[in-house]
Formats: C-alpha cells, sequence, structure tokens
C-alpha cells in the first residue's frame, strides 16, 4: 500500500500540534478551558472560597483558618500555576498552607484542575 507524501505530511503536522497542545495544558499554558474551570469552581470551591471567591463562603465562618481570597491581585499573583495546580491536587498542606483545604484529585482530573487554576487567574488578574 503507497501513502501519499501529502498524507504523511498531515498527520506529521497533526501529530506535532497534538504534542505542542499537550505540552501547553501540562504547564497551564493557553489550551486551559476557563469557562469549565468555572463550572468546576461552583461546584467544589464556593463553599468555602465564596460565589465570587473572595473567601467568604458559606463555610468560611466556621473554619480555623479563613480560605483563601481568590480575587486578591497581589497573593494570588506571588502563588505560580504549578503552587495552585498543587494545592488543588493534593491539598493545602502539599504547599504549607491550611490542612483545611482538601485535595481535589479523585474528583477533578489534571486537566480539569488546569482548568481552575485558569478561572483562577482570570478571576484575581484580568
Amino acid at each position: 500500500m503507497r501513502v501519499s507524501p501529502a498524507i504523511v505530511s498531515a498527520g506529521a503536522l497533526l501529530g506535532a500540534s497534538m504534542l505542542f497542545a499537550g505540552a501547553s495544558h501540562a504547564s497551564g499554558g493557553n489550551s486551559a478551558n476557563a469557562a469549565n474551570g468555572k463550572a468546576l469552581y461552583q461546584t467544589y470551591c464556593v463553599q468555602c472560597h465564596g460565589v465570587n471567591g473572595d473567601g467568604k463562603g458559606i463555610n468560611a465562618p466556621h473554619l480555623s483558618v479563613q480560605p483563601r481570597n481568590h480575587t486578591d491581585r497581589t497573593e494570588m499573583s506571588a502563588r505560580t500555576d504549578e503552587d495552585l495546580f498543587k494545592a488543588i491536587k493534593e491539598g493545602g498542606q502539599a504547599v504549607n498552607k491550611s490542612v483545611l483545604m482538601p485535595n481535589w484529585d479523585g474528583n477533578m482530573s489534571d486537566e480539569e484542575i488546569h482548568d481552575v487554576v485558569a478561572y483562577l487567574r482570570e478571576l484575581c488578574c484580568k
């Protein structure tokens, strides 16, 4: 069976673009979906961090350590995407923060956690 050089080139280009997109997502790049991150945030995070991300969720008054205000540009800018990803995936204790922040790796995939990080960046910094 003979394969056209154009098909081989198209396949190579597609493969390279998929590899680039995957690398971009793994580093929290542009392929993360902030809209999906917002939906996930509304599901998993608002109880403590609040509907507006200001740290004033319904559970906040009952916690010994107040949840992070995700709208605080200065504080959030001091955190790398990797720090935020690790805190969400492994919990607050993994980044030397509150043990009250649970790990969400059982509820969200790595891709979804990257989406939440993208939403956090929109929430605080845009």
